[in-house]
């Protein structure tokens, strides 16, 4: 099974189940990540900065292609509601402007 592993959020090294989003697979592992518009890919707050393993992930989705042209969603970064995992382990880190107040984040 894939693995996503999170370097800037203590434990978060976790597998993905087949068919599930980055969001859906981090909810499940019980680690709190932001999504402002309730995971509709309405907006950029549940978004990854991919470290290592982007070629992993599902081709970007038309939301993700349209943040883009907007110069809301960098190349290496990905919105966790919208991206999958199907094969490879993906490293990332939350964006220090999505990072929520009362979890705990390394440098």
């Amino acid at each position: 099974m894939p693995t996503l592993t999170v370097q800037n959020l203590p434990g978060a090294v976790l597998h993905v189940p087949a068919g599930a989003t980055l969001l859906a697979a981090l909810h499940a592992a019980g680690f709190d990540w932001m999504h402002a518009c309730g995971a509709k890919g309405r907006c950029t707050t549940c978004r990854l900065e991919v470290v290592s393993g982007l070629e992993h992930l599902t081709p970007p989705t038309d939301a993700e292609l349209r943040y883009r042209a907007a110069g809301r969603l960098l190349p290496h970064e990905r919105l966790t509601c919208q991206t999958r995992l199907p094969a490879g382990d993906v490293t990332g880190r939350t964006p220090e402007a999505t990072q929520l107040p009362h979890q705990r984040y390394t440098p």
